[in-house]
């Protein structure tokens, strides 16, 4: 019992909680524990986001895609973790993602009405979920700076943020480059040229057909940088 309080202890949205005040909520909120096999489908893209879902054991690769599938950005959530806490609360409460066991998995899931209450409950639980909320709003307005006026690095950069998450790792961004250039729209040499320069800066690797994330943190401080 000691080694799974100090897994959900070690959960962001858990995170400076004392070992005293989780059993409290534990006695009064329900718990529920799940587990799934290597590849099994855990969410599908469009499901209603009824409950939080934190990662407890293994880890799970998220994909989100345009509607015919020609673009896609995956990444990969270990756990302590939580998937898409942006989806449980607003305007659009469905997943807009799948997600998929790629080892076998452990899950905790909090039906929202008991999420409140814990919320409610404690200043520390409600402080942790509105410091996840802020930092994934204030991302998104550093991306809509870098889409507006900035180069094309920060417009590749803003995509990848904005779609991932901080925790994210092993990113993937399938799409074919004609693709990608038309979106940006840019020439071919121009869009090359610099996935050639974020290469030689350690961001990416990348294919005819992938892009994929070397260091993420310096993509975010790319755009950090550019708004300063």
């Amino acid at each position: 019992m000691d080694s799974m309080y100090e897994i959900l202890m070690g959960l962001p949205l858990f995170n400076g909680v004392s070992y005293e005040r989780l059993s409290e909520v534990i006695g009064t909120a329900k718990f529920h524990f799940l587990k799934y096999l290597e590849g099994e489908r855990i969410i599908t893209a469009g499901d209603a986001c009824t409950h939080i879902q934190f990662i407890i054991s293994g880890s799970v690769r998220v994909t989100m895609s345009n509607a015919d599938g020609r673009f896609k950005v995956s990444q990969t959530l270990k756990a302590p973790d939580v998937i898409a806490p942006d989806f449980l609360f607003g305007r659009a409460t469905q997943y807009p993602c799948n997600v998929n066991a790629i080892e076998p998995a452990g899950l905790l899931q909090i039906s929202k009405a008991d999420y409140v209450n814990i919320l409610n409950s404690d200043p520390v639980f409600l402080f942790n979920f509105l410091n996840t909320l802020s930092m994934n709003a204030q991302k998104a307005i550093e991306g809509v700076l870098a889409v507006a006026a900035g180069s094309l690095e920060e417009r590749i950069a803003f995509w990848i943020i904005a779609l991932t998450q901080r925790s994210g790792i092993d990113i993937t961004l399938t799409c074919r480059q004609r693709d990608l250039y038309a979106l940006f729209g840019v020439q071919r040499t121009s869009f090359i040229a610099t996935l050639e320069r974020m290469k030689e800066r350690g961001l990416i690797e990348y294919d005819t057909n992938e892009i994929r994330i070397t260091s993420r943190s310096g993509l975010l401080e790319m755009l950090t940088t550019a708004s300063d």
